[in-house]
């Protein structure tokens, strides 16, 4: 859909987004694959949220931020991955203009509250590892309402400004998006104003937002690692180690691939490429965060279980 613009330009009001190409063979099996994992990315939040909460063993600060990251993860989710699975029917999904702007908002917003809750995160091991003794000084109820309040404030905060110049743009046509949802670039891409000075601000504000604490994450886990490995005993540096391997895993992949995707050469040949990175921060990460954490944590199979024999016994 469109309309008439001054001049010979013709305004675009809805955009299409093309999804994972125009290969019949895959769709079904796409379809159902991205629809199991959107189910389990729910539940399993819905999951952990629902321990943490009614559990009072877990009501520690690393499962309040834990906690808030599945909240989070849920949000994600539901942003990104009905929209997806309708790209599978026809030949893509049909998005308005607005209804993108108001997707990719939703996106930015979720993308760096994550960035900062997974610091605030690293910070509670560091401080675990590291100063033991300080621990429930430093990490007081205060302290860790404050990190939440302050991870989720700074991504509202860096994607209000980015959205305020991204809906300044007019988009003439093509009206194609080559991708599974509106990020910045395939949709910066279609419009026929200047984007010059969205793209600066943006890539400053990305900066600003999200390398420091990248930086952050980075050192506390170079101080965890260097306090494990003064530690005398085998079982004492395994013992360490287990309280942050989770975390570091959920981190790994979500800035492993964050970094590959926006540091690769915006070019049509590694559109695909580019896609198939961006499933694993958009949809993967999500998924894996109650995985990893069940899986691999000692304390959540603990309460699990303990939710399970109340369960039973009240059947």
């Amino acid at each position: 859909m469109a309309k008439k613009r001054s001049g010979n330009q013709t305004v675009i009001q809805e955009f299409l987004l093309l999804g994972f190409g125009d290969q019949p063979e895959t769709q079904t099996v796409l379809f159902l694959l991205f629809l199991a994992i959107y189910i389990v990315t729910i539940v399993g939040n819905l999951f952990l949220i629902t321990l943490v909460i009614t559990d009072q063993r877990l009501h520690t600060p690393m499962y309040f931020f834990l906690g808030n990251l599945s909240c989070l993860e849920f949000f994600y989710s539901s942003t990104i991955l009905p929209r997806m699975l309708a790209t599978f029917f026809a030949d893509g999904e049909t998005i308005s203009v607005n209804e993108c702007i108001v997707q990719y908002y939703f996106f930015g917003f979720l993308l760096g509250t994550e960035c900062y809750l997974l610091t605030a995160m690293s910070y509670d091991r560091y401080l675990a590892v590291c100063r033991p003794l300080h621990y429930g000084s430093l990490m007081n109820c205060r302290i860790c309402l404050q990190l939440a309040a302050g991870s989720w404030f700074s991504g509202f905060l860096a994607n209000n400004i980015v959205i305020y110049f991204i809906s300044q743009l007019v988009f003439c046509g093509p009206n194609e998006i080559d991708h599974f949802f509106c990020d910045f670039a395939p949709m910066v891409k279609l419009s026929c104003s200047d984007t010059h000075l969205t793209e600066v601000v943006t890539s400053i504000l990305a900066a600003v937002f999200t390398l420091p604490p990248f930086l952050l994450t980075l050192l506390s886990y170079i101080c965890i690692v260097v306090t494990i490995l003064r530690i005398p005993s085998t079982t004492g540096r395994q013992k360490a180690f287990s309280t942050c391997s989770s975390h570091l895993i959920v981190v790994t992949i979500f800035y492993g691939t964050v970094m590959v995707v926006y540091m690769l050469p915006k070019s049509n040949t590694l559109s695909a490429l580019n896609k198939v990175f961006s499933v694993f921060y958009t949809i993967l990460t999500p998924l894996a965060n109650p995985l990893i954490y069940s899986l691999r944590n000692r304390e959540v199979k603990e309460a699990w279980k303990r939710v399970f024999n109340k369960c039973m016994a009240a059947a």
